[in-house]
């Protein structure tokens, strides 16, 4: 019979000795494992994974999520594994690095209410966004029973918000060869809108050199500020302008207004200065007549406008700074 030798049975053994060292290696092998298995856990627990039957995982659909205001919209936050029956779920508004609870101790509060619930698992549904909901929003679950007992997922709302009609500034008339802007103005809208030009119920292209129709304008537009410049206006620049802003959310349009663009009036500039240069030589005719007739000659004030009384009456009065007067041998009394 042959026998046969082990690293743990190094000597030829019987049957029931091969049976006993045959366990032996079984039970060294599982020690290993588990040593692995302990040690995978470890590197596991460090890096901050846990396996989902010893605690509470969250995610959720979008961490970055847009709605239209005045419509619904729901955060996801999905508890992929727990083993608290009854876990404590709470949301919290943050705005502007302030924290605000709009979901605590099982009931809607804060700018939520009245306006959200909670949806099963741990979601929350706004039913009517407005603007002041762009913030970011913390979703937090706490599971006594569970190894990992807390988890959080972070989400970013942002409300868009459809422009208002546009305050628009077009020139009522403007001379041909000159230079001029219309404006276009929305103040409301998020994010902040696109302007967009309309001649004659005809959009303009953003570059007049891209379209045969406008390749002989002088015009300019700038999407952002919502400016439409003329470098040099043509009789084929007058006409009905209109303005639209538009984002996601929405568009608005002002109501249209007529530029017109006349000529250049020679005859009407010659007569306005004919009638200025008259104008001039007759005030300054008027000027040099008033001036011969001495109708503004004023005597100064260091005159003196007294006059002295003939002195032929038989009186000598002597000289003004005597202070007296003497009598004549003709003085009768």
């Amino acid at each position: 019979m042959a026998t046969s030798t082990s690293p743990l049975c190094p000597h030829p053994q019987s049957s029931e000795v091969r049976s006993v060292c045959s366990c032996s290696r079984a039970m060294i092998r599982c020690k290993m494992a588990m040593a692995r298995l302990v040690s995978c856990l470890a590197l596991y627990t460090s890096l901050g994974h846990i396996p989902s039957s010893l605690g509470v995982i969250l995610r959720t659909t979008d961490k970055i999520v847009w709605a239209n205001e005045f419509e619904p919209i729901e955060l996801t936050c999905l508890i992929e594994s727990i083993s608290t029956n009854n876990p404590r779920i709470e949301w919290k508004k943050i705005k502007n690095g302030v924290p605000s609870y709009v979901y605590f101790q099982n009931k809607i509060s804060g700018d939520l209410e009245h306006r959200a619930q909670l949806r099963e698992p741990a979601n929350i549904l706004i039913f009517n966004t407005t603007r002041s909901d762009t913030a970011e929003y913390r979703c937090e679950v706490a599971a006594i029973d569970d190894q990992r007992d807390f988890d959080e997922i972070l989400i970013s709302l942002a409300v868009r918000v459809k422009p208002v009609v546009p305050r628009c500034s077009v020139p009522e008339a403007v001379t041909v060869g000159t230079s001029t802007e219309l404006r276009c103005l929305e103040n409301e809208g998020f994010p902040a809108p696109q302007y967009r030009w309309f001649h004659n119920n005809e959009e303009l292209p953003q570059d007049p050199k891209n379209s045969p129709r406008f390749i002989n304008s002088s015009y300019s537009i700038n999407p952002d500020t919502g400016g439409l410049k003329f470098r040099r206006v043509r009789k084929e620049d007058a006409g009905e302008y209109y303005c639209q802003a538009k984002n996601d959310a929405g568009h608005a349009q002002c109501p249209p207004q007529i530029m017109e663009v006349y000529d250049v009036d020679i005859l009407g500039i010659f007569l306005k200065s004919l009638a200025a240069v008259t104008l001039f030589i007759c005030v300054t005719g008027c000027l040099c007549h008033s001036l011969k007739r001495g109708c503004f000659h004023k005597k100064g004030h260091n005159e003196n406008n007294y006059n002295w009384p003939a002195q032929n009456d038989g009186v000598e009065y002597g000289d003004t700074d005597e202070g007296h007067f003497r009598h004549k041998s003709s003085f009768v009394i």
